[in-house]
């Protein structure tokens, strides 16, 4: 099988556009170094302490770990360190690369192996590389899900813990002891950083930074104004889970009502392209000519155009907010 001429300067076009981002990011020289930039905040002088006190995370950073050649690069597109934060996954840039890269290039050979049209090739290299990332994407839902599940009943044990004449601090060791993850170690880390002089308020903005949740953030202000004006917590929380519980009841009842949607959805989405596959294994010649033929790339196209609208049309309709 004969690569085409253009895929050829296209992987040409990019490894010569990484090699020039990797010497220019090489030869770059920051202004101050990392150790200089922790001792300022440290030391509290310069101007790094109104930037790195805002973000509270400089000085529990390790020195060694200094962003690389991925990280920087990627760093454009997104804060991958957070969606592994958020993931709660041992993962780096670097590997993630490297597993997308190796999967990737499984994914070519496998195409190779079977003989595929060259135009096919690349959606398995693309598919098989994007794997790992789903992965991360999919753990971080399934984590966020769990954490809001979890939410009613770690309010109702802090209000209770309030109304024993336990402290804030206490009650947050209380559900990192009772509660098993994710939100149990998500407190304890609140609770750990207490000990460590962060203050409450800090440790707060930073759980709602790594749990993007609406009623944790309901949860942090509270706390937040209780602290400056005072209140009732307790019965705040209170209200908190109870709002929490009618919510989770009414969004069973809105997932009830549209799972028949839902599933027609799934059913219309991937019809088409299971379809497509079992045809090419059976007959190649039949769907090659939406490949040679001029009409044919039109009607795929199109096809692969109203495919996705009908996914955003789909969502759109049965993706109802509680």
């Amino acid at each position: 099988m004969t690569i085409p001429p253009l895929w050829i300067a296209i992987a040409v076009f990019v490894g010569a556009a990484a090699l020039v981002a990797g010497l220019a990011l090489s030869f770059r020289n920051p202004h101050t170094t990392r150790l200089e930039s922790r001792l300022e905040v440290y030391a509290k002088t310069g101007s790094a302490l109104t930037k790195e006190q805002k973000s509270g995370s400089l000085l529990a950073e390790p020195l060694e770990d200094s962003p690389g050649f991925f990280e920087r690069f990627l760093s454009r597109f997104g804060n991958l360190s957070l969606l592994f934060e958020q993931a709660d996954v041992a993962m780096t840039v670097p590997r993630l690369v490297l597993f997308s890269a190796g999967l990737a290039v499984m994914g070519g050979l496998l195409g190779l192996v079977l003989r595929w049209h060259g135009a096919i090739v690349p959606v398995g290299i693309f598919g098989a590389g994007s794997l790992p990332l789903l992965w991360i994407f999919w753990r971080r839902k399934q984590r966020l899900k769990h954490f809001a599940q979890q939410l009613p009943d770690a309010m109702e044990m802090l209000a209770r813990a309030l109304r024993a004449g336990q402290s804030l601090a206490a009650g947050f060791q209380m559900i990192a002891a009772e509660m098993p993850p994710p939100i149990g170690k998500e407190f304890g880390r609140i609770f750990e950083e207490q000990n460590l002089g962060v203050p409450m308020e800090q440790s707060l903005r930073d759980l709602t930074e790594r749990i993007p949740n609406l009623d944790l953030k309901f949860f942090a202000t509270a706390v937040i104004l209780q602290r400056q004006t005072g209140g009732d917590l307790a019965e705040i929380l209170d209200k908190i889970g109870r709002l929490i519980r009618e919510r989770f009841q009414l969004w069973g009842q809105v997932q009830a009502l549209t799972a028949e949607g839902r599933l027609s959805g799934v059913v219309l989405l991937a019809l088409p392209v299971l379809l497509f596959f079992v045809v090419y294994q059976l007959n190649r010649d039949y769907v090659m000519v939406l490949f040679n033929d001029p009409m044919g790339k039109k009607m795929l196209a199109g096809a692969i155009g109203m495919q996705i609208l009908g996914a955003f049309v789909i969502k759109k309709i049965v993706n109802i907010q509680v």
